[in-house]
């Protein structure tokens, strides 16, 4: 667990240093330019210093351990990271539209626009390497505010590639506030993904049906059970969560019983890092007990 908390913690400060020195290579070549496309990406990697910094205090947050007052510790403060970053990537696409189309509606030429390809190739550059780095976090952590950070970068690619065709076309001079609009659009549509994802953890949203399965057939295959009902999963920043009944031969002791729930917990949590694993022991006898399932058998 420690291991994952420094790599999500590396990659949010990773994040803050990119996006501090692509906010400064951008703002080179837009002063150089006076490009909207550029302008574009110039603000979205200002609001990507503000949501990285936001970020790396969430996952700070996040990994502070429970206590009395957070039994199931501050994992949220990821989602609510998210969240909040939505906002701001949707605030600056709507500020983008309108700046486009009014440039849209008074044309001007780009100025230097053969030197300012080469700040714009190295921010490209530079971009890729940190969404390597942060695919290679995510692999290992699953976290979802270095996910919507990685989301949010990746937009970036896609709007710094649109910059450098508007710099290489720069003698339609109608081309750079198409893509500039084409950029709004763009974020917007990544700041809607960011929400979505945030809300599912938040409301408690099911872990991926293909985890659940590899926990259904970790379960089963541990010597004594006969089976269970009522599996539910959540995540909640870095920690996963889930809950089940746990079918047992009626005639086991307490200890029997309890020593067969523990086996499960312990194959389960050896799998999936930061479960923690609440199962309730049953007799197998109450299996077609239609009153007795909450949420159905598995």
């Amino acid at each position: 667990m420690q291991k994952t908390y420094r790599l999500v913690k590396f990659a949010s400060y990773a994040s803050v240093a990119v996006a501090s020195l692509l906010l400064l290579i951008k703002i080179t070549a837009w002063l150089r330019t006076d490009s909207v496309s550029i302008l574009a990406s110039l603000l979205d990697s200002a609001l990507d210093i503000a949501a990285s910094v936001m970020i790396a205090v969430a996952v700070h947050i996040a990994q502070i351990p429970p206590d009395k007052e957070h039994r199931f510790g501050h994992g949220n403060a990821e989602p609510l990271a998210s969240l909040a970053q939505s906002v701001f990537i949707a605030g600056s696409a709507f500020y983008l539209v309108i700046y486009a189309v009014d440039r849209l509606l008074v044309p001007q030429a780009i100025q230097h626009a053969d030197t300012a390809v080469w700040y714009m190739v190295l921010s490209l550059v530079m971009t890729l390497g940190l969404i390597s780095f942060q695919r290679y976090v995510i692999a290992k952590t699953d976290s979802s505010a270095i996910k919507a950070d990685s989301l949010h970068y990746l937009t970036d690619v896609a709007s710094t590639l649109l910059v450098i065709a508007s710099l290489i076309l720069s003698q339609y001079e109608w081309l750079d506030p198409l893509l500039a609009l084409a950029i709004a659009l763009w974020i917007l549509r990544s700041a809607i993904q960011i929400v979505k994802e945030a809300a599912n953890q938040l409301l408690d949203r099911e872990l991926p049906e293909a985890q659940r399965h590899e926990m259904q057939q970790i379960i089963l295959g541990i010597a004594g059970v006969r089976g269970f009902n009522d599996l539910r999963t959540y995540q909640s920043g870095p920690n996963r969560f889930a809950q089940l009944d746990l079918e047992l031969d009626d005639h086991l002791t307490l200890k029997e019983a309890h020593h067969i729930a523990e086996e499960v917990t312990q194959a389960l949590k050896a799998r999936f890092e930061g479960l923690d694993v609440i199962i309730h022991q049953e007799p197998v006898s109450l299996k077609n007990d239609p009153q007795h399932h909450t949420w159905g058998k598995e």
